[in-house]
């Protein structure tokens, strides 16, 4: 079991930037793939940017690409989402998920997800 606690979601203006953070616990992170993922409302969760524990390999979307950055801290046991240049439409809840696979895009190939937490973009 992995258990997955996010944090450092708010309100903030377009253009602002804001730091999330994944603290897990648990089973060891040392096979595992970390991912952020986001769901806007009516919307079907997606894949945001990946993080191999191990070797650090990152995957983001396209529509973050350049804009955020996913980092992780293994004495920390905690990853990180580091959102720059916000835009409305990056107004979702965003939760941190964890997989055996490597770099999967799909939601599906992550096993274990925190709470949510809610990022929210006024222009």
């Amino acid at each position: 079991q992995v258990q997955l606690v996010e944090s450092g979601g708010g309100l903030v203006q377009a253009g602002d930037s804001l730091r999330l953070s994944c603290a897990a616990s648990g089973r060891t992170l040392s096979s595992y793939t970390m991912g952020w993922f986001r769901q806007a409302p009516g919307k079907e969760r997606v894949f945001v940017a990946g993080i191999t524990w191990s070797g650090g390999s990152t995957d983001y979307a396209d529509s973050v690409k350049g804009r955020f950055t996913i980092s992780r801290d293994k004495a920390k046991n905690t990853m990180y989402l580091q959102m720059n240049s916000l835009k409305p439409e990056d107004t979702a809840v965003y939760y941190c998920a964890t997989s055996s696979s490597y770099l999967k895009r799909g939601a599906s190939s992550y096993a274990y997800w925190g709470q949510g937490t809610q990022v929210t973009v006024s222009s």
